[in-house]
Order: structure tokens, then C-alpha cells, then sequence
């Protein structure tokens, strides 16, 4: 028994490794933007698509890759993504131009891809009641994690070693990961009577997406109401219709719709993807307000923002501990309703906020995003049937990727619009950026309460 106990945690690990890398990958590489552009002499503006590039292929095939892990082996399919994964950021450290750097990027993406969309499934698989929540919570930790550490770090490294030094540490750890997940993950799948897959729904689909998603995050500089975001806007429309009428008339979807008919499932994604964009809001303008108002470093910045990965682990999986036990109703309705009061304390940050200050509101954001994250996740997966999970888990990846960058476009949008119509009427610049980021934290509150919302509906006992 403990020698099961003991393989179930060792599949968590290898697991949880894929899914923290990919974080800390898309993350460290933010700081390296600047000093790019100035090596490979290109501006801003272009270089930024080694950031887009990489989310938008692993948004895009999010779906894809977790149909394949209902049908393929997981650990040869999870071991591909670290060896693609380690492969892109080779390619990546090697890159002489940016044309290179970006082609490296997107195929890094791929296999960050291939983890993320179907890491929830192999939890979901090996784990049950109080110990799947748990696993989901320290998983849902752990991404958070990577995410919050990985500029941080990347700026150590940049400063040490240079900015292609970032692609370099993943990379062992990527291919220790490949070499394990083809030892140990789980490699039986539901056997199907023929393997049939949707080649031309996922080019409807894929087109769709990424003409949304190329859309969302251009919007702020072509402009939103530009003829090249009506032109995007008009694709997505079309081909996403087109993806939708195949899949209701093919017997072998790339996604069963009907799944969406669960409504845990569907209002539970929901809440998942407003959660993001709340978090966003702040997590996208803290820094600026750090150094901008506060004067403070990028190191002192860095480290008044880890509170909240801090309390995010502690909290993380004990709720998702206590959601296997109890469920997830009350604490994915708790969450929110935390981080909305965290958000709140943002809204009255000034030139003379303490650093104490700062750091608690950041751990109560982390307290109430890890007390929804982990419940959330659990209520998800366990709303399907086993032989769904790798698409479900495919979709809650591709709803907290959707989350995340519509948080990025809404709260740059908004934070510069605000703050260019104040400097207009004669704010001077402090001004306007305190009222442009206080303005910006209340759409932030507006999203919790969208997510609380959901989190109502999708969980809400049905009468009897």
C-alpha cells in the first residue's frame, strides 16, 4: 500500500515539474524583452512576439493535446512535451535573429502545451477524494509558483549571464522529466474501436482562436476599433461557427459539446478564467506601482511580491484537501470574496502605502486566490467521466490561458487609456497613475465578482 502511495507522489512530481516549468519558461523571459531588443536591434514592439508567440501556441493547442491524452499513452505523450519542451529552449539560447527566436519559442510552446493540457487529467486519474484535492491544490501551487518567481529569477540571471542565459536552466530539468514520465506515468488508455481525429475541426478551431487571440492582445496598440482587429474579429466569427456546426455533426469532435451541458463543469471554467483576469489586474500593474510610486528596485519590488506566492502554497492545498472531503461549494465562493477584499486594500494605495502594507494585501490575494484554485479544479475534473478528462483538462487549461490574457488586455487598456485622459485634464503623472490604478483595481473587483458568481451557480445544490 505504501508502495503505491509512494508511486502515486513520484507521478505527482514528474507531473507538477511539467506544468512549473512551463510557468516559470513564460514568465522569466518578460524581463529579457529589453535587453533583446537592444542585442538583436529590433523595437519593442516587435520583439514582444516572443512573449505573444509562445502563449498563443500553447492556448491554441490546449484542446488538441488533451484529446490526444484520451487517446494516447500519457507517459510517451507527456514525455514528448519535456523533450519538445527542452528541445525549443535550446533552439531558443541558440538564436541569432529574431525571426529564429520566435519559430524557437512557439515549438518551446508546443511542448509546454502538451504538459499543461494534460497534467489535471493524470492528477485526476492517479488520485481520488481528499488526496486528488490536495494533489490539485499543490499542483495549482506550484504553477502559481513558477509563475510569480519566474521574473525574479530571470532578472538575476539576465543581469549575471545575459539574456540567453534565461532558456538554459529548464533545460536539464526537462529532460530529467522526459527521461521519468516514459518510466513512470501511467501508459494504459481507454481503448477505442478506431482512432479517428477531427483534422479539419482543429483548422477551423485553431484559425478561430487565433485570430481572437492575436486580436486581444493587439487591441491596445492597432486600436480596438482599427480595420486589422474588424478584419481578426470577422475570422474568429466565422471559422469558430464552422468549428462549432462540424462538431454537432460529426460522430469524433475534437470537443464533445455535450460536455458542456455539466454545469459544474461549465460555470466552474467560468469562474476559473474571471479568477485569472481579477488576478491579472493587479499582478500585471503591482510592479509598475512599486517602482514607479514607490521608488523601490526591481529586488525589493520582487520580494514585496512574494507574499503572495507564500500564502498561495500554504493555502492551496489544504483547500483542496478540504474540498475532497467536504466538496468545493463554500470555498470556491470564499476565494473570491477574499481576493476581492485584498483588491479593495489595492484601490487605497497612495505615495505614502508602508511596505507592510503591501505585503499584506499581497498574501490575502494569495490566501483567496489558493482558497478557489484548488476547489475549483477538483469540482472540474471530477464533474466528467474518467474518459474525458484529458479534453477537460485540455479546456480548464485553455479557460486559465484565456483568463490570463484577457486580464493582460483589459488592465493595459484600461490603466492607459484612464491615465492618458488624465494627464489631458492637467493631472500631473503621479496623480493620474495612482486614479488610472485604482480605476483599473475596480474592473479587477468586478471580475471577483463575476467569478463569485459563477462559482454560485456552478456548484449550487440541485432540488430535489
Amino acid at each position: 500500500m505504501s508502495n503505491t502511495k509512494e508511486l502515486k507522489w513520484k507521478i505527482f512530481i514528474i507531473t507538477a515539474i511539467g506544468n512549473f516549468i512551463g510557468m516559470l519558461d513564460s514568465t522569466t523571459v518578460n524581463l529579457a524583452l529589453y535587453p533583446m531588443s537592444q542585442d538583436l536591434n529590433v523595437p519593442l514592439s516587435q520583439v514582444q512576439w516572443v512573449v505573444v508567440g509562445y502563449m498563443l501556441t500553447l492556448t491554441i493547442f490546449l484542446p488538441f493535446f488533451g484529446k490526444l491524452g484520451d487517446i494516447f499513452p500519457r507517459n510517451k505523450l507527456y514525455s514528448l512535451g519535456f523533450t519538445v519542451f527542452a528541445l525549443g529552449a535550446f533552439s531558443s539560447y541558440m538564436s541569432t535573429n529574431l525571426a529564429l527566436l520566435i519559430i524557437s519559442r512557439c515549438f518551446e510552446a508546443l511542448g509546454t502545451s502538451i504538459m499543461v493540457s494534460n497534467a489535471q487529467a493524470i492528477i485526476a486519474t492517479i488520485f481520488k477524494n481528499a488526496r486528488r484535492g490536495k494533489a490539485l491544490g499543490l499542483n495549482g501551487c506550484l504553477v502559481a509558483i513558477g509563475g510569480m518567481l519566474g521574473p525574479a529569477i530571470g532578472g538575476f540571471i539576465i543581469n549575471k549571464y545575459g539574456w540567453q542565459s534565461v532558456f538554459l536552466p529548464c533545460i536539464p530539468v526537462a529532460l530529467f522529466g522526459a527521461y521519468y514520465a516514459w518510466k513512470i506515468l501511467p501508459s494504459h488508455v481507454t481503448k477505442v474501436k478506431a482512432f479517428k481525429f477531427d483534422y479539419k475541426g482543429f483548422i477551423y478551431f485553431t484559425v478561430s482562436l487565433l485570430a481572437l487571440l492575436i486580436a486581444i492582445s493587439e487591441g491596445y496598440q492597432w486600436g480596438w476599433t482599427s480595420l486589422k482587429i474588424i478584419i481578426l474579429g470577422i475570422i474568429a466569427l466565422i471559422f469558430g461557427s464552422m468549428f462549432y456546426v462540424r462538431d454537432h455533426r460529426i460522430h469524433y469532435p475534437l470537443i464533445d459539446f455535450s460536455i458542456f451541458n455539466i454545469k459544474p463543469f461549465t460555470f466552474g471554467n467560468l469562474a476559473v478564467m474571471f479568477s485569472y483576469m481579477a488576478m491579472f489586474t493587479n499582478s500585471i500593474l503591482l510592479p509598475f506601482y512599486l517602482m514607479e510610486i514607490l521608488k523601490l528596485d526591481a529586488f525589493k519590488a520582487g520580494l514585496l511580491i512574494l507574499p503572495y506566492s507564500v500564502t498561495l502554497s500554504v493555502a492551496a492545498p489544504i483547500s483542496g484537501t478540504l474540498a475532497g472531503k467536504y466538496g468545493s461549494r463554500y470555498l470556491t465562493m470564499a476565494g473570491p470574496i477574499v481576493y476581492i477584499i485584498a483588491l479593495i486594500i489595492f484601490t487605497t494605495f497612495d505615495k505614502s502605502t508602508q511596505m507592510w502594507q503591501v505585503v499584506f494585501a499581497s498574501g490575502i490575494m494569495g490566501i483567496g486566490n489558493g482558497l478557489f484554485q484548488s476547489p475549483s479544479n477538483n469540482a472540474i475534473m471530477t464533474s466528467v467521466q474518467k474518459k474525458d478528462l484529458g479534453i477537460a483538462g485540455g479546456i480548464l487549461a485553455l479557460a486559465r490561458n484565456l483568463g490570463n490574457i484577457l486580464g493582460v488586455a483589459v488592465t493595459i487598456t484600461m490603466f492607459e487609456e484612464v491615465r492618458k485622459f488624465l494627464l489631458s485634464h492637467s493631472q500631473n503623472y503621479e496623480t493620474a497613475f495612482l486614479n488610472s490604478y485604482h480605476i483599473t483595481m475596480c474592473f479587477g473587483i468586478i471580475f471577483g465578482l463575476i467569478c463569485l458568481t459563477f462559482a454560485y451557480f456552478a456548484y449550487k445544490p440541485r432540488k430535489n
